[in-house]
């Protein structure tokens, strides 16, 4: 009796077998102790070669799906009765605590291979295409090299001395920050840069002030930690400083690139953010996340390069520019916390894998860091520039656009009554990612809009996606 197995095409045979053999072990199609065929009779049944059916058993062997028997064949394994669940998280005495985790909404998650779109305006992505790959490739030889060399040990918290220089000098750079090596921390990510942070200045009940609307995995992240969150309106320039409560220890801003709405926040209001801050004796976060790219006008200086007390904690990453998979971002500590956070990072994870970090401090040292931005900001732009004229022309009626000049994002907001659930669930049947905006508001009356990312989403395809989205919005109007 041959084996039921089915290859399609020449694609990756290996796996299309092992999926198909680990499913039918896994299921109970082939039960324990059945005899598979020879590699050379299943190869010939199938017509691909010996070599594929043999590593193909080989891995299953490992795995313990299969186990092969000197002299008679390959059988399959019995596999160990699986483990009923026996007690719900409801039954625990964290069941509390438990139960906060499981309730927390998610926002801003990106989509799985299977999950994506054919047009996808999601914000946060970049097109995988752009990345220098062979650049990339070439440093990480690099690192692998340096790890060579290296006795072994656990690396320091802080991050490798050679990047926190590289780091350093970039933002010094590109950005005006006034920092030297060691107030560098390199973290996994931004998002662990705010952890780090918040650890170390927040207790239960301690007051965070951020925008409103906002970036929510910091919300979220802040009361995770116990914080009261206070939602605190933004205007045409930024944070209205005078509604930061008494009492505030912990600011959170995003002022070169307002998230999501995307206006800079104005000289004046920096100053007077800076005056509150140090009045109330609280750290300012600055989440620099995306300002790297600008098209318009003089550039805007970062906060933290204005700060001459200490107060401001500048927080960077390199998912923007680079890719968000590498997970590599960095914060510029005030002497008052460094210490502190540091000691933190090292009882959390103990350091970022260093491997990222050596292939990163060579990107950055030979120029190849600075050479895709500039090949990044030329095609945003061009992406930027469609957009809007896409919003100024046919679809005009429905939008408007929010100014902004930086990032690879901006806010379209609705004129006139929309229903966008329904425009957005109708998008996505003709293969269009949209996202709205509401979801960003906290304890501010939200708006309708459109949040439209452009960084994932090729020039070319721009004009085909947004002519299907005019055609939904003459069907809904």
């Amino acid at each position: 009796m041959e084996l039921h197995v089915v290859i399609n095409g020449r694609k990756d045979l290996a796996g299309q077998l092992y999926q198909q053999l680990r499913s039918a072990i896994e299921t109970g199609r082939l039960a324990a102790g059945t005899q598979l065929p020879p590699s050379r009779l299943l190869a010939e049944q199938l017509g691909i070669s010996r070599k594929t059916i043999s590593d193909t058993y080989s891995q299953l062997t490992y795995e313990n799906f299969l186990t092969g028997v000197t002299g008679k064949g390959t059988y399959v394994n019995a596999r160990p009765a699986k483990i009923q669940r026996k007690q719900s998280h409801t039954e625990l005495a964290s069941s509390e605590v438990i139960e906060s985790w499981r309730n927390l909404p998610v926002f801003l998650r990106h989509p799985t291979l299977e999950g994506s779109l054919r047009y996808d305006f999601i914000g946060g992505a970049t097109s995988k295409g752009q990345f220098p790959q062979d650049d990339w490739r070439r440093c990480t030889s690099h690192a692998l090299r340096q790890m060579a060399g290296a006795k072994g040990f656990y690396s320091l918290p802080e991050g490798l001395p050679a990047l926190r220089n590289a780091i350093a000098r970039h933002i010094a750079f590109s950005r005006g920050v006034n920092c030297q090596d060691e107030d560098v921390v390199v973290c996994n990510g931004a998002q662990q840069a705010l952890d780090l942070i918040a650890r170390v200045l927040i207790q239960a009940g301690s007051l965070v002030a951020m925008e409103d609307p906002g970036y929510p995995p910091a919300r979220l992240l802040f009361g995770s930690h116990g914080a009261t969150v206070v939602g605190v309106p933004v205007d045409a320039e930024g944070l209205q400083v005078e509604r930061i409560p008494d009492g505030t220890r912990l600011i959170y801003v995003t002022p070169s690139h307002q998230f999501p709405l995307g206006m800079p926040m104005s000289q004046a209001r920096r100053e007077a953010l800076l005056e509150r801050a140090y009045e109330l004796g609280a750290i300012i976060i600055e989440d620099d996340y995306d300002s790297e790219f600008r098209y318009e006008g003089r550039p805007t200086d970062s906060l933290q390069s204005l700060d001459e007390r200490g107060i401001v904690a500048y927080v960077g990453t390199f998912s923007k520019t680079l890719l968000p998979e590498l997970r590599l971002g960095y914060t510029i500590l005030p002497p008052a916390i460094l210490e502190a956070v540091i000691r933190a990072k090292q009882l959390t994870d103990l350091h970022t894998s260093t491997l990222p970090q050596w292939a990163l401090a060579k990107f950055i040292a030979e120029g190849c860091l600075l050479k895709h931005i500039r090949r990044c900001h030329t095609i945003y732009a061009g992406r930027r520039e469609r957009i809007l004229a896409r919003m100024a022309g046919d679809l005009a009626p429905w939008f408007e656009a929010v100014p902004t000049v930086a990032g690879f994002h901006m806010v379209v907001l609705c004129k006139v009554p929309i229903d966008i659930p329904l425009v957005i669930e109708l998008a996505r049947k003709v293969e269009v990612g949209l996202y709205a905006i509401n979801g960003f508001y906290y304890q501010q009356a939200p708006r309708d809009g459109l949040l439209m990312g452009f960084g994932a989403i090729e020039t070319l395809d721009i004009d085909t996606a947004l002519d299907r989205v005019r055609d939904i919005l003459q069907q809904v109007s």
